[in-house]
């Protein structure tokens, strides 16, 4: 009787601990918004690389201001064809998302995520310098920040692919 009167105060101790260590676990609203977040990430891009661009338009919840500052002659309406006009024309990179680094939840519904594209060359893509710039000046850049953001009920990306003028 009195061994079990001393485990007693043992077992509340380490019952106490154990609720409090699952209290620290991420909640399952969260780590299903996350998820869904990454979802919509992942389905955009592979959207844009595929041509998909109708599909890319229901994934994107940013401007439409520079794809129809390239394109002033189609109707700003026109969301996927103005994809498509920036994929194919205007300098968008749509490639196929290589691998996600990071992501963050930066507020409410709001994440931020770190990524890497596979290049055309099956490569990782790498942004290297423009416009008369060297390395030195503009170094080569291969991990872009995404937000994706609940827009109307649904995680949508904010940002267009990356632009290489």
């Amino acid at each position: 009787m009195k061994r079990s009167m001393r485990a007693l105060p043992c077992l509340m101790t380490l019952a106490l601990l154990i609720s409090l260590l699952a209290s620290c676990q991420p909640t399952t609203a969260s780590s299903t918004e996350l998820e869904q977040a990454t979802g919509a990430l992942q389905s955009y891009f592979q959207a844009l690389s595929e041509g998909r661009y109708a599909d890319a338009v229901n994934l994107y919840g940013g401007s439409y201001e520079p794809l129809t500052g390239y394109n002033p002659a189609i109707n700003v309406q026109e969301y996927a064809r103005l994809f498509g006009l920036g994929c194919a024309a205007n300098g968008l990179q749509c490639l196929k998302l290589n691998e996600i680094l990071q992501s963050e939840k930066l507020s409410g519904d709001t994440y931020q995520f770190l990524v890497t594209f596979t290049g055309r060359d099956g490569q990782v893509f790498v942004l290297g310098p423009c416009c008369g710039a060297d390395e030195t000046q503009m170094p080569p850049i291969s991990q872009f920040t995404y937000t994706v953001k609940r827009v109307d009920g649904n995680f949508k990306v904010m940002d267009l692919p990356v632009y290489v003028p």
